[in-house]
């Protein structure tokens, strides 16, 4: 039985602007056929399950020929298979999916196409550039600057400048040059205002604004390189004043998130909203001991204890896998009060229905064994290598416990070469820590040979801090430890 193609359109680059119909296409896929120009964020969202097919393209370099794509989805369908053809902007606005589809219609396989935004529309907006404008202009014209192999770039120039309306050029930063002097030699005024906009709607979008006359001069002085749009018009001028995006408080900045890859959401993209490049890069995970008697044992007879004590949600996860192994909920702990070290473990106990009785003042081990109110036994659920501060102060206390491993944690990262080319050039803006332990992972991944004075660590608590200061690192710590301070953090302290 014959399968179904559908062309997706993943958009300029923002992951926020793929639409819902191309996520609900990329999430049912079987098969996934991609371009270059699509983002990580975006491959993120391939299932899985789904086989993977890179058919990437940059300029006059072509590994796999259009006419082996077409080839490639024809066979995939005809294998039955729900394939997806992913492409960057707007598979039918310059992006060959015409040519795509003409195969499939000869043989017969169903296919769609899903729409995605231009980038003739969308970097121009993000560069604080209308292509339209009711004073300004009553037609935009999208324009390819690329040039068949081997021939000379055919372009009606004087028809263009007839129009009198926004010129939007794709795939043209190389024959920028010819462009230029062809709309001058059609007439069009130098002083006429002109951008070029790199690496539209991402984190490190560039604009650069001048006229006509001068862009040629001002590109080569930036160094600006593909993918890159080129905006010629009167609407140019008004992106110093509308351009929204560079306002944004880390726009230009690098940030790698280390959290593990279940937990790095929330934090990943609210400095995505705040204009950050975030690079997730989970240097750690955390493996539940299945089966863990110890555990089981003690939740056996959870009656014997006054409190039970969550220093992390990693914990919690561990204590939510057994009570669901037995069928168990709240009510088996009638009488037991509940303690986490912070918003985010008592958070990861709301999901399980339990509120934590007891959270300190300061998130950090130390402060939860002080400021714990017990008087009887206590049972704590942690990792293997759980901070000392904990147990210190309760036996300080004089308060019983026992202190149980339920997860242990382990070092590793697939990106550790791309890490460490990245911190020894310079890319890095700085890297957050959330714990302790993602410390460790991520001077264990990066190894020795990069020079720790280089790494700026925003670092959550105190102890995260202190350990980040141990291997080096230049330390900054978030006021409380919080997601929402360490956010603030960065916001503040990438700018130094």
């Amino acid at each position: 039985m014959s399968g179904k193609v559908t062309l997706v359109g993943a958009g300029p680059g923002d992951p926020g602007l793929l639409t819902l119909k191309g996520r609900t296409a990329l999430e049912e896929a079987e098969v996934v056929v991609f371009d270059r120009l699509v983002g990580p964020e975006i491959l993120s969202m391939i299932p899985p399950q789904a086989r993977r097919i890179d058919v990437g393209k940059e300029a006059s370099h072509h590994p796999v020929p259009q006419e082996d794509i077409n080839r490639i989805l024809l066979e995939e369908a005809l294998a039955g298979h729900r394939v997806v053809r992913l492409k960057g902007g707007d598979p039918f606005v310059f992006g060959r999916g015409g040519e795509e589809l003409e195969l499939l219609a000869r043989h017969g396989v169903e296919f769609e196409e899903v729409p995605g935004i231009t980038s003739a529309i969308s970097a121009p907006a993000y560069a604080g550039i209308p292509v339209t404008h009711r004073d300004l202009c009553s037609s935009v014209h999208i324009i390819t600057g690329h040039a068949r192999a081997g021939k000379a770039l055919d372009i009606d120039f004087e028809a263009l400048v007839r129009t009198r309306g926004t010129l939007v050029f794709l795939m043209g930063i190389s024959t920028l040059p010819r462009i230029v002097s062809g709309l001058l030699a059609a007439g069009m005024e130098g002083t006429t205002p002109a951008a070029v906009v790199e690496n539209g709607t991402l984190p490190t979008q560039r604009r650069c604004v001048a006229t006509l006359e001068t862009l040629l001069q001002q590109v080569e002085a930036m160094q600006i390189h593909s993918p890159a749009v080129i905006v010629v018009g009167d609407v140019c001028a008004l992106s110093a004043r509308f351009c929204w995006m560079e306002q944004r408080p880390l726009h230009g900045k690098t940030l790698v998130v280390t959290r593990p890859q279940s937990r790095s959401g929330t934090i990943s993209r609210r400095l995505r909203e705040l204009g950050a490049k975030v690079w997730e890069y989970p240097c750690i995970e955390t493996v539940p001991k299945i089966p863990c008697p110890a555990m089981e044992q003690a939740l056996l007879h959870c009656a014997d204890y006054e409190w039970l004590v969550f220093t992390s949600p990693g914990g919690v996860a561990a204590f939510r896998h057994q009570m669901d192994a037995w069928g168990w909920d709240g009510r088996k702990l009638s009488g037991l009060s509940l303690a986490a070290i912070g918003p985010g473990t008592a958070r990861a106990l709301a999901e399980m229905g339990l509120r934590a009785d007891y959270v300190p003042p300061v998130y950090d081990a130390a402060h939860l064994g002080e400021g714990l109110p017990a008087q009887g036994r206590v049972l704590i659920l942690r990792a293997e290598e759980g901070d000392a501060g904990l147990t210190e102060a309760l036996q300080k206390r004089a308060v019983a416990y026992d202190d149980i491993a339920v997860y242990r944690t382990e070092y590793a990262s697939s990106q550790k070469e791309s890490m460490r080319r990245a911190l020894e050039q310079g890319e890095v803006s700085a890297v957050l820590f959330t714990s302790a332990s993602t410390v460790r992972g991520f001077a264990a991944t990066v190894g020795e040979q990069v020079d720790a004075g280089a790494i700026h660590a925003l670092c959550i608590g105190p102890q995260t801090a202190a350990l980040a200061r141990k291997y080096g690192m230049t330390v900054q710590m978030a006021q409380e430890a919080t997601i929402d301070s360490l956010v603030e953090l960065a916001c503040s302290g990438c700018q130094m």
